[in-house]
């Protein structure tokens, strides 16, 4: 799956907004280079940058980002001599990048002026509870194509024939045919909401007499053992809570304006 891009952006408005802090300008530029400055603005930033990802604040690192930049600047004025600022493509990619920087900067300001509250991180720990259930579930299953395939293994099941043998000839799943169609332990919250469903309907040792159908294929799904889940206390995982509230805050404000947006 691709990563969501509301949790992008935030990755890059921490970062940018973390260069920003540090930018405090003064008139003194940190070099020349043939005559025009290089603000300490820009040192300051991208040093903010290198530490925000955990490196050290040294002379050597700051001497490096200097220099960096002094860089920079010479290839940047060697891109004007030759005309790339006045290209199409460039112009585009300069103001994509403007653009980037505005919404990480904005963002960011969100974030910081909607915190998550303890009572949301409660709540969203108890919907999460709800939706891993109680239970925990040791199961076996023979994926095929087609439904006349897993009756047929259904009728071989109920004449004496062992699951594990017709997983590994039979199965389409490449990760689990070979260990006799064996997923081991999970949740419901593991598997799609048809699987799940049937899941737990089953007694143990029994098998689905009736071919559960998903995305994925036909299952016969058989059921092994079940076991009370242990779940994790909410402190244990209050920063994955905390962060997923703020993503979900995040999200629901950018689907508002997006809604509210006109666009023609």
């Amino acid at each position: 799956m691709t990563r969501p891009i509301t949790a992008t952006l935030l990755a890059v408005a921490t970062l940018t907004l973390a260069s920003a802090a540090y930018a405090a300008s003064t008139p003194k530029p940190a070099a020349l280079v043939n005559g025009k400055p290089v603000p300490q603005s820009r040192v300051d930033g991208l040093l903010a940058a290198q530490l925000a990802q955990g490196q050290t604040d040294t002379p050597q690192l700051r001497g490096a980002v200097r220099e960096e930049l002094v860089r920079r600047e010479v290839l940047a004025q060697e891109a004007e001599k030759k005309g790339f600022d006045k290209k199409p493509e460039v112009v585009s990619q300069i103001s994509l990048t403007r653009q980037g920087v505005l919404v990480s900067a904005y963002i960011q300001d969100f974030v910081r002026t909607h915190p998550v509250t303890d009572d949301m991180v409660k709540a969203e720990y108890e919907t999460l509870r709800k939706t891993l259930g109680e239970k925990e579930y040791k199961a076996r299953h023979i994926l095929v194509d087609t439904e006349d395939e897993a009756k047929a293994i259904v009728v071989k099941l109920k004449a004496g024939d062992k699951f594990e043998e017709l997983a590994k000839a039979q199965s389409k799943d490449p990760g689990s045919k070979e260990n006799g169609g064996d997923l081991g332990w999970a949740n419901q919250a593991a598997y799609v909401k048809q699987f799940s469903d049937a899941l737990i309907g089953l007694e143990k040792g029994k098998f689905t007499e009736t071919p559960v159908k998903s995305n994925y294929g036909w299952h016969v799904i058989e059921l092994d053992d079940v076991r009370d889940m242990k779940a994790p206390s909410i402190e244990e995982i209050k920063p994955q809570l905390t962060q997923r509230v703020q993503q979900q805050l995040v999200e629901k404000h950018i689907a508002e304006l997006r809604a509210k947006a006109k666009v023609e």
